[in-house]
């Protein structure tokens, strides 16, 4: 298949509900980091709390970005125990939650310029 050993990004994008304390986040976010030393193809991740001045953000707080080997590693993700697990522990957690897989492309014209 064309492209299937491109790297691939899972996006995740949540808003935890009110009642989880900060405590709480923490262990959650490091049980998501410790996903990377469980999981093979998953090769990175990396995370963030909102800090967009654009109030774009529609609640969301928290970013959360693993990079995989390609696609089949993402699927090979999905159904791995322990993220099975984890989602299992992670979702009721959450208020909102989105996730998005993308294959990163390269700028192709640098010159590009948004006109009225």
């Amino acid at each position: 298949m064309e492209g299937s050993n491109q790297v691939v990004k899972h996006i995740v994008i949540v808003k935890f509900k009110e009642e989880v304390s900060p405590e709480r986040k923490e262990q959650l976010i490091r049980g998501f980091a410790n996903l990377v030393s469980l999981i093979k193809p998953m090769k990175a991740f990396h995370w963030g709390t909102n800090v967009s001045a654009e109030n774009l953000h529609q609640g969301f707080t928290h970013v959360f970005e693993s990079t995989f080997e390609n696609v089949e590693g993402i699927a090979e993700y999905v159904a791995h125990p322990a993220h099975v697990e984890f989602a299992n522990v992670l979702l009721p957690t959450l208020d909102k939650v989105i996730a998005i897989d993308y294959k990163p492309s390269p700028v192709v014209d640098l010159d590009f310029h948004m006109s009225n």
